[in-house]
């Protein structure tokens, strides 16, 4: 009897132990279903340029938004009216921040400034990861900047009458997708 209790006794401590083993394993796996299960972190960008300025002093480098664009201004407020914003980036300009006053203030979001040419695209979207973000700026730092967050050269300068245009990415997981809309 001996040798088959002690027979008995290794099989029940191989089963003990192989239950185990089969136990962290399934832990594992329930671990990686959970990862591949958990939501998508999604990041949505609004690019817009400045409304119409004002072109009475063509020696100004700076001016304001002419009374058009000033209306323009107001209207992108309600545009993004319904949108939950969490960040208001404008470009240190009369022009640019004046376009970005409106939704700011309706927001109740403090307008950042960034400076185009100074700007480490990785670490703003990562800044920004999973936030949805408005960003006024020019003719030709729009389209750089939506470029930028695409990963890929796809938009050239705008027109200098076109101030109308909203480019909306969403980055998904990583994942850049874009479209381009004219609200005149």
């Amino acid at each position: 009897m001996g040798k088959l209790q002690k027979s008995l006794k290794t099989l029940v401590f191989t089963c003990l132990l192989l239950a185990f083993i089969v136990g962290i394993v399934g832990c594992k796996q329930d671990d990686k279903d959970i990862e591949i299960n958990k939501e998508p972190v999604v990041s949505t960008f609004y690019l817009i340029r400045h409304s119409e300025k004002d072109k009475s002093d063509p020696n100004n480098p700076d001016p304001e938004l002419e009374q058009k664009g000033l209306d323009r201004a107001i209207r992108w407020a309600e545009v993004f009216d319904h949108i939950a914003l969490d960040a208001i980036y404008s470009t240190n300009y009369e022009r640019t921040t004046m376009t970005a006053a409106p939704t700011s203030v309706k927001k109740d979001i403090d307008i950042e400034f960034y400076d185009p040419n100074g700007l480490d695209m990785e670490d703003f979207k990562l800044k920004n990861r999973g936030k949805q973000v408005l960003i006024v700026g020019h003719s030709n730092t729009t389209p750089s900047f939506t470029n930028g967050l695409l990963g890929m050269e796809k938009y050239e300068a705008m027109d200098d009458d076109d101030n109308a245009s909203l480019f909306i990415v969403r980055i998904v997981d990583g994942q850049a997708t874009d479209m381009r809309l004219k609200l005149d």
